[in-house]
């Protein structure tokens, strides 16, 4: 199975988050400092941000260019309206 470049460092950063992820659980089982473990969920919160940055660097590289140079004007209605979504989910969740 091919996995692109990208999907490859997207994988390395999520197994990372679950490693940290699972530090997070553990310093709540330890009842750590509220604050520490508000800094280390931000952190993952940051890293999570950046691994869905190259997700959409590589969907605006491959998908999105595939099509803009398409043919068909459904396809690039649906993968413009796919774009429109998720950043409205996001501004939704504000």
């Amino acid at each position: 199975m091919y996995v692109h470049n990208k999907h490859k460092d997207a994988i390395n950063r999520m197994n990372y988050l679950l490693g940290h992820l699972k530090g997070n659980v553990k310093m709540l089982e330890e009842n750590r400092y509220c604050i520490d473990i508000i800094k280390q969920n931000q952190a993952v919160i940051a890293a999570l941000n950046k691994v869905n940055e190259l997700l959409l660097q590589k969907h605006l590289d491959t998908c999105v260019i595939d099509a803009i140079e398409s043919k068909s004007k459904q396809k690039r209605k649906t993968v413009l309206e796919e774009l429109i979504q998720v950043f409205k989910e996001k501004s939704d969740e504000s």
